[in-house]
């Protein structure tokens, strides 16, 4: 029988990274890519003992099996990834959500009762991040969308990102819309606003640097697989992989 551990070791040797054994000090933040095709048996295996009652039936209600095993890949890490740096059984922890810091009802970020660590995921398609950090964080990840996609979310993003994206080759259109999308989200995540709230308010450009966002806030893109963009948003300076 897969154990936590077992799934912990294998998305570690996997993914090539190292065991964490704390939370990470103010100003960084512990940043997990998972490959969700590889990873989604354990995942399966594993989930009903460490996600709560309410995510197995989220789980329960995708229609496309891939959509479902990226959705418990991304959980059980993060539940596992808590767990290992709280000392805490992965099923013992429970989340709830702030309010929006816009609108003030119950859909802000998510968050840890009795605290302890923060935390952001992202899943799409077989790529998953998780991020973990002792200070507010926001993590997203990105696939290159099609061109439907684009022209159904265009007024999300400030005036001058929609215009620099309709000045690029159509070649680089999408990965630059999925750098941008990747960023807005990882910010919005970490402030716990939404797009419709203030997607277009913000500029952080679609180039190869992201723009400076206000302090005490700083924005990192991240190494992502081909085809994908991520990003990380962070209340602090830097971020440590482990």
């Amino acid at each position: 029988m897969t154990t936590a551990a077992d799934l912990c070791s294998l998305t570690l040797r996997l993914d090539r990274l190292v065991e964490p054994s704390a939370l990470p000090a103010p100003g960084e933040a512990l940043v997990r890519f998972v490959d969700a095709k590889t990873q989604a048996p354990s995942a399966e295996q594993l989930a009903p003992d460490v996600l709560d009652a309410m995510e197995l039936r989220r789980a329960d209600r995708f229609a496309r099996p891939r959509d479902r095993a990226s959705y418990l890949v991304a959980h059980v890490a993060l539940r596992l990834l808590l767990g290992e740096l709280l000392d805490t059984s992965p099923r013992d922890l429970v989340m709830s959500r702030d309010a929006c810091p816009e609108c003030g009802g119950p859909s802000g970020r998510p968050v840890l009762l009795g605290g302890g660590a923060h935390f952001s995921l992202s899943h799409s398609r077989d790529v998953v991040f998780v991020a973990c950090a002792s200070t507010p964080v926001g993590v997203d990840v990105e696939a290159a969308p099609v061109p439907e996609v684009m022209a159904r979310s265009k007024d999300f993003f400030h005036p001058d990102e929609s215009a620099e994206l309709a000045a690029l080759p159509e070649c680089r259109r999408a990965a630059a819309f999925a750098r941008l999308w990747a960023r807005k989200e990882a910010c919005l995540k970490g402030t716990g606003a939404g797009l419709a709230h203030d997607g277009h308010r913000s500029y952080l450009g679609t180039g190869p640097a992201a723009e400076a966002v206000p302090p005490p806030w700083s924005l990192t893109d991240l190494p992502a697989p081909e085809g994908f963009a991520a990003a990380l948003a962070l209340r602090a300076p830097s971020v440590r992989w482990c």
